[in-house]
């Protein structure tokens, strides 16, 4: 078989593939729709989620081109147009595209992007959008509640072993960082992206040795400014944390930490903890792992383990618990011959999956005394929020619960990120993605964060877009009555 050279381009399902051929075939390349990438509800059954993946598909935009191999790939198929194919081989991005900043706390039913542009265009991406936008922000969302678990202890992700896929490995440490993790087990994660590198020692170190405390002893000469020692592989108290001590004492290391990997963790950390102090090493860290996450780490620390750090491998790293994120894009609006916009919507029997239509803009209301973002809004794009009046905001489902904010300033959360075809938005780096992450998740209230029946924020419509959907509903509604 030839080998081909990977082109992401060709990441697509192939229906967008057929859908574009026919677009183009029945004159409707050129026309200019509006898409919005957004999710139904939050993970794990929380009150947030986390945006992360924009910087891979800004990546993905700026090199998207059809290979020779991608083309004689496409005409072998036998179904689409030559002048299709043509038009492939000069094929590049040509629209607009806004997006929540990564690191950003998110909530159902919002645009996390908005794509517009022609329809051929708008539509081939979508699988490659979703693919990075849903994996990313699924594992920044998991990482941010682990880490909140740890309650500022740190945690270092250890799942590339159980990740499906090398890229799920790289981006997914990527993710996690965003979320607040302090390092990872990945070196390339650290290579590529900057995600600090972090590691041990395995069992197999231990059993290539002929006596654990031999094992230990090489390590810390070795790595005598950082040397954490993996006690559980024979007996942890009656062997393991004896000769680390040992080995500690008699190498004359002081920055160290024993790991326990297995067992009763809660009992074991508090019986290390008084043999560590007992012998003098009271700054001697103890760091745990073993199929952790947030409920685990939660309970433990409830418990009183004697735990300074944790290692999260497989349940982080393909967010076991949820590990679908569940991102959707669907078009929302196109735009007629003269450039008018013309709303649209999807209707179905399921009320979660009817779309809120428009091209749209969407604003976070926070308090100016306490800084807390007291609702989002979702708004018609040419709406304008007055933050120096009061605003009345209403649930869109129980128009009768309403709230009157006095006292807040407005902000878009959208940015533009292409224009034109043209990136006009320059990527922070990963730190500073980082730092934006945990500055969004202090502005949101401690009732919104909690684990078991979180509060549900507050996302609204404005009067103006919550009419046009509902007339809308009201009119697609009659217009099918009694069709078959």
């Amino acid at each position: 078989m030839k080998k081909i050279s990977r082109n992401l381009t060709m990441l697509f399902d192939y229906y967008e593939m057929t859908m574009a051929n026919g677009y183009f075939k029945n004159g409707m390349k050129d026309t200019i729709a509006y898409f919005d990438v957004f999710y139904r509800s939050n993970p794990d059954n929380g009150g947030y989620a986390i945006s992360a993946g924009l910087e891979q598909v800004i990546e993905y935009i700026n090199d998207l081109h059809f290979d020779e191999d991608d083309i004689a790939y496409l005409a072998a198929k036998g179904c689409f147009e030559a002048d299709f194919l043509e038009y492939l081989r000069t094929f590049k991005f040509t629209g607009d595209i806004w997006a929540v900043p990564e690191g950003t706390v998110v909530f159902p039913g919002e645009p996390l992007m908005t794509v517009r542009a022609p329809t051929m265009e708008a539509q081939f991406i979508e699988t490659y959008l979703l693919m990075m936008l849903n994996h990313e922000s699924m594992i920044a969302t998991k990482a941010a509640r682990i880490t909140r678990a740890a309650k500022g202890r740190p945690v270092s992700e250890f799942g590339s072993r159980r990740a499906q896929g090398a890229d799920a490995a790289i981006l997914g440490a990527r993710a996690a960082y965003i979320g607040g993790v302090s390092s990872t087990a990945c070196a390339i994660a650290d290579q590529v992206y900057g995600v600090p590198a972090s590691g041990t020692m395995a069992h197999s170190w231990v059993q290539m040795f002929d006596t654990e405390y031999e094992a230990f002893y090489t390590y810390c000469k070795m790595y005598p400014n950082n040397a954490t020692l993996l006690v559980d592989t024979y007996n942890v108290l009656e062997s393991g944390v004896p000769n680390a001590i040992r080995a500690f004492k008699e190498t004359g290391v002081t920055k160290c930490a024993v790991r326990i990997d297995s067992g009763d963790i809660t009992y074991l950390s508090c019986k290390i903890r008084k043999m560590l102090d007992a012998a003098g090493l009271t700054d001697c860290k103890i760091v745990a792992s073993n199929s952790l996450d947030e409920y685990i780490i939660r309970g433990l620390l409830q418990q009183g383990a004697q735990v300074d750090a944790f290692g999260v491998g497989e349940r982080l790293i393909t967010s076991k618990s949820n590990p679908v994120f569940g991102g959707v894009y669907k078009l929302c609006a196109v735009e007629d011959e003269t450039g008018n916009i013309k709303p649209k919507i999807k209707l179905s029997e399921n009320v979660g999956k009817i779309t809120t239509p428009h091209f749209k803009k969407v604003y976070r209301l926070f308090g100016r005394d306490t800084g807390k973002a007291e609702a989002d809004l979702i708004c018609v794009y040419d709406e304008v929020v007055d933050d120096t009046k009061p605003l009345e905001i209403f649930d869109p489902e129980n128009t009768w619960k309403t709230k009157v904010l006095d006292n807040f300033v407005a902000k878009e959360l959208l940015v533009p990120i292409f224009k034109n075809g043209v990136q006009v938005y320059k990527c922070p780096t990963l730190d500073e993605v980082r730092a934006h992450c945990l500055a969004s998740l202090d502005s949101i209230w401690e009732e919104v964060k909690r684990f078991d029946n979180p509060h549900n924020y507050y996302v609204d419509l404005s009067r103006k877009l919550w009419d046009l959907k509902y007339g809308l509903i009201k009119t697609q509604r009659h217009s099918t009555k009694g069709k078959k």
